[in-house]
C-alpha cells in the first residue's frame, strides 16, 4: 500500500505512461464474478474473455487500472488482508492468459461502516473521482482520453466526475443503462455492452484508447 491511511489502497508502481490513456475498470461484475463482498481468495472466478481483453491492452500498452469500493471492509465483512489474498488470487488467474494490471486503488470507507471507517462520500469512493485522479497523478495519464468500464452506473459517474472521455456499462440490466445514458453530455460518451471483452472490442475497434506517435 502506498497510501498512509487505513482506509485506502493504492498500488500503482513506478511506471510513468507519459500521458497515456488508461482504461479503468470496476472489478466485481466486470473482471470477476460479484459473489457479494468478496473478500477469499478461494472465492475469486474471472469472467469469461476478462483476461484476454486485459491482456490485449496490456500488448497495445493502454494501462489497465482498477478502481474498486471496497465497504465489505468498513462492515468488518473480512480485512485488508483478504483484500491483499483476493488481488493475488486475481493476478495469478489473469497471468496464466498473458495478463496483469498496472495498477489497483480501492476505497473502503462507507458510510455505514464501522469507526474508524465510517465515512460518507470520501473522495475515493465512487462516485467521487479521487482514485482516478490519484492513479492519473501517480502514473502520468492522459485522462481527457481515457475510459472506464462498469457495471453500475455510479462506476461511469466517477468516469464524468474525472472528466474521462467516457465510460461503457457492462450488463444487461435496462434500468442501469438509461441511468448511465443521463450522464452522456457532449464531453463524456456512454456506451453499453455485454461484457468486457465486449467493451474492449468496440473500443480498441473505435480507436478510442489509441495511443499518439
Amino acid at each position: 500500500m502506498a497510501i498512509d491511511d487505513l482506509g485506502l489502497w493504492c498500488d500503482t508502481g513506478a511506471a510513468d505512461w507519459a500521458f497515456r490513456p488508461a482504461l479503468f475498470l470496476d472489478r466485481d461484475g466486470v473482471i470477476v464474478a460479484d459473489t457479494g463482498y468478496l473478500g477469499r481468495a478461494e472465492d475469486v472466478c474471472l469472467l469469461d474473455g476478462a483476461a484476454c481483453a486485459i491482456a490485449r491492452c496490456n500488448c497495445l500498452r493502454i494501462p489497465v487500472v482498477v478502481v474498486t469500493n471496497q465497504s465489505g471492509i468498513a462492515r468488518g465483512y473480512y480485512a485488508w488482508s483478504g483484500f491483499h489474498a483476493v488481488q493475488t488470487a486475481l493476478s495469478a488467474a489473469l497471468a496464466t492468459a498473458g495478463a496483469r494490471l498496472d495498477a489497483v486503488l480501492a476505497c473502503a470507507y462507507h458510510a455505514d461502516g464501522k469507526q474508524p471507517l465510517r465515512r460518507a462520500a470520501h473522495p475515493w469512493r465512487k462516485p467521487n473521482p479521487g482514485m482516478i485522479l490519484t492513479a492519473a497523478e501517480r502514473m502520468n495519464l492522459d485522462l481527457s482520453r481515457s475510459w472506464i468500464v462498469g457495471d453500475k452506473p455510479e462506476d461511469l459517474a466517477t468516469g464524468a466526475a474525472a472528466a474521462l472521455a467516457g465510460g461503457t456499462l457492462i450488463g444487461s440490466d435496462a434500468g442501469a443503462r438509461r441511468q448511465a445514458l443521463r450522464l452522456e453530455t457532449a464531453r463524456f460518451a456512454v456506451t453499453a455492452a455485454a461484457s468486457l471483452a465486449d467493451a474492449v472490442d468496440a473500443l480498441l475497434e473505435a480507436g478510442v484508447l489509441a495511443v499518439r506517435p
